[in-house]
């Protein structure tokens, strides 16, 4: 590292918003994997050890994409970008929170808890980052899935096992990824247009981006009642759910027909409220309602 007042150039590295988020999606999974909270000792184990991966991911991202990040005005004020972390020190920064995150998992945790997070790794911070995300207008379907094991990660640190339940939640996220970028890839077109990134509304359009993000939308809500249908949930989730989805469908109509000049970000900014308030209603809905 160069000094002790560049720290928050290293956390911005981590980009602390997206892997807070993950890890709310992580402790959703822990609380849903238990009747109780009988180890909390495990569960600060799994999410620091979670947070150091992902972080360790998210910096690759940031070393990788420079020149790109260079050309977008989203992103041009990132620490590498602007010098601020040079390339050696960014590696260190990735080598010693990867090796630390997986450390912390394997030993404190579990190993399957430490193996999915490094699959994650690779997939996020090699797979998609060095290719996907330059190969195809699907990047951010396929590449989605890396991004959406967190609850399966809150599972397994409690559990040491994959649960069905599990895989439901990862299932929401994934399905949820889609029209959560493609959103900000819609408000964003012209800088990934400039950076020559290959997302959906620069290869296919803003109309086909508007269809697929309400046909994802409508996919997503049918599979936030699952919970519901498959006995993880009760009334209570089902209701919020529901009417959570019904604004997110506003918004993707909104879109779909462009009656508002600020529905892309709307949306985007909307997306996350509602991940972050359907996962707070499982929690709720599982230990608080009799």
């Amino acid at each position: 590292m160069e000094n002790v007042a560049n720290w928050r150039d290293y956390l911005e590295l981590t980009k602390p918003r997206v892997v807070a988020l993950m890890l709310l999606c992580a402790a959703v999974g822990m609380a849903l994997a238990s009747p109780g909270l009988e180890d909390l000792s495990i569960m600060a184990y799994a999410l620091v050890g979670i947070a150091l991966v992902a972080g360790s991911a998210a910096a690759v991202n940031h070393i990788a994409d420079a020149r790109i990040d260079a050309r977008m005005a989203r992103t041009r004020n990132r620490p590498v970008v602007q010098g601020r972390v040079t390339l050696p020190s960014g590696i260190a920064f990735c080598a010693v929170t990867g090796v630390a995150g997986m450390l912390l998992l394997y030993l404190l945790v579990n190993p399957l808890t430490a193996w999915l997070n490094l699959a994650s790794w690779v997939g996020y911070g090699l797979f998609y980052t060095f290719y996907l995300k330059r190969a195809t207008p699907q990047n951010t379907v396929i590449g989605g899935l890396f991004g959406a094991l967190p609850p399966l990660f809150g599972w397994t640190a409690v559990t040491n096992a994959v649960g069905l339940e599990a895989l439901l939640l990862v299932l929401i996220i994934f399905i949820w990824t889609p029209p959560h970028f493609w959103a900000l890839a819609l408000d964003r077109k012209d800088e990934y247009t400039d950076a020559d990134i290959p997302v959906l509304p620069v290869t296919h359009g803003e109309r086909t981006t508007r269809w697929h993000i309400f046909a994802y939308t409508v996919l997503l809500v049918a599979a936030s009642a699952l919970p519901y249908a498959m006995g993880m949930s009760r009334l209570l989730y089902l209701v919020g759910a529901l009417a959570l989805g019904a604004v997110f469908i506003y918004w993707a109509v909104a879109l779909l027909f462009g009656t508002r000049a600020d529905a892309p970000k709307r949306t985007f900014r909307y997306s996350i409220v509602y991940l972050t308030a359907l996962f707070g209603l499982l929690v709720a809905d599982h230990y608080f309602v009799a």
